[in-house]
């Protein structure tokens, strides 16, 4: 029989807000996995469009002992830092073929609804209520040239990655704007990582100024709507609660340096047309540095402490931009089927995409935590929508993990038999200490992942 185990932390909670002196109990001693593990304390999902081309992406070799693919090869420098997970099907992404894919990827949910978007919350939100739970931000979504093509500029399954963890399972918008994002997040640093008063203060009293306004609205409004405002109007005092805490000021926070992006517009997506015939050369040229410079921030961030959970996505499903540093002048949409199916254009883009990934690892393992690196104590979620672009199949999806939080043992390269990704998703709550038996659908999980926790 598994012997009962009290939870310390699960009495202090259990008793609301109130702090409860306990003594010591046998019961409150931690099982081995327990005592040899440290649970993960930051989580970063990053999104990738289009598949891969599978043969250039599998690598070779034994768990412990593989070469790096074509695709993987920006990853060598970083190879013990890396967890690759071949083998295992989507199973759960049930719908429109691109839609279904980008909605179960951190859901583990098929399309469902009126408006087709997730029947539950997204990994990175259930993740946030522990990894960000004294953060200034519960999670930050970050997307370079997103909502292309059909969406025209419009959240839609088409480019919804994240899920609220609430009663309607709301899509949230990424920030696309990286003036924006700079001045949110630093804006209020003086220049030896300290708050600036003035700044915090006005942000406050326009947060407060905004919850009066909607109180006002709320009362005209059906039950509905009502419910829809409130959950709005939480964030809004959750971030007002956030403002009152001072991010870190240690070595590891300081404000990035401000990149020139007027060369980007990060609303071009309004004015795509559905084939993508029309070209914003100019935003498309800059996605290499507006991504570093989110990636930079996103760094940054949960270096600040002002948050455990980002996710990065890189385009949407429809991904209609142009690629001019790579000389491809038509979108990736046209590269995987529009155009017929072009695996050297394919590859050339997914090599590039493991490039920045890559770059993204090397910053977080470069940021000091005091005697470890950012990377030590993350997890890092990469993945897309399918596996195959011409046939839209999900089976042998191109999962790779980074870093070493929840006691993650990297350097590896796992390989399964059609296993669905719903258990990958579950394994990933596993570091950092949800031990729930199921995530997503029930119907398309079947328990953790063996060899991932």
């Amino acid at each position: 029989m598994k012997p009962f185990r009290l939870s310390r932390r699960t009495l202090l909670r259990g008793a609301g807000s109130i702090a409860l002196g306990l003594p010591w109990l046998e019961a409150m001693l931690p099982d081995a996995r327990a005592e040899s593990t440290t649970l993960a304390k930051r989580f970063i999902a990053v999104y990738q469009p289009g598949g891969t081309v599978l043969d250039k992406w599998r690598p070779s070799g034994t768990e412990t002992d593989f070469t790096l693919s074509p695709i993987l090869t920006p990853f060598q420098a970083l190879k013990d830092k890396l967890t690759i997970i071949d083998g295992v099907d989507m199973v759960s992404a049930v719908g429109e073929q691109h839609q279904s894919g980008i909605v179960a990827l951190l859901t583990g949910t098929p399309q469902t609804g009126n408006q087709q978007f997730s029947g539950g919350p997204s990994l990175d939100q259930v993740i946030a209520a522990r990894a960000s739970a004294d953060k200034t931000y519960k999670s930050l979504e970050f997307a370079v040239r997103w909502a292309t093509g059909k969406s025209h500029g419009r959240l839609h399954p088409i480019n919804s990655l994240t899920f609220a963890d609430d009663t309607n399972f709301s899509p949230i918008p990424p920030r696309i704007d990286p003036v924006d994002v700079w001045d949110t997040l630093f804006g209020s640093l003086s220049s030896d990582g300290s708050s600036t008063p003035s700044l915090l203060a006005s942000k406050r009293s326009m947060l407060d100024f905004l919850d009066r306004r909607y109180q006002a609205v709320a009362a005209s409004l059906g039950t509905r709507d009502r419910q829809k405002l409130e959950e709005h109007l939480e964030q809004i005092r959750t971030l007002e609660r956030a403002l009152s805490v001072e991010p870190s000021t240690d070595a590891s926070c300081t404000a990035p340096a401000v990149v020139d992006t007027a060369d980007y517009d990060p609303r071009s997506g309004i004015n795509s047309a559905d084939d993508g015939s029309l070209k914003d050369t100019s935003s498309d040229a800059a996605i290499p540095k507006v991504g570093q410079y989110f990636m930079d921030m996103l760094v940054m961030a949960l270096a600040c402490d002002l948050t455990g959970v980002a996710t990065l996505q890189w385009s949407d499903t429809e991904a209609k931009h142009t690629f001019p540093w790579l000389n491809l002048s038509e979108h990736h949409h046209f590269y995987q089927h529009d155009g017929g199916f072009r695996p050297a254009e394919c590859e050339q883009i997914a090599t590039w995409y493991s490039e920045q990934h890559a770059y993204l690892l090397q910053r977080m393992s470069e940021t000091d935590m005091g005697g470890h690196s950012l990377l030590d104590e993350s997890v890092v979620f990469f993945g897309s929508e399918l596996q195959d672009p011409p046939s839209h199949q999900k089976n042998n999806a191109p999962f790779l993990l980074g870093g070493n939080g929840g006691g993650l043992r990297s350097g590896r390269y796992l390989t399964y038999s059609g296993e669905s990704h719903n258990d990958l998703l579950l394994s990933l709550l596993r570091l950092f200490g949800d031990e729930r038996e199921s995530f997503g659908d029930a119907n398309y999980c079947n328990g953790v992942l063996a060899g991932v926790v």
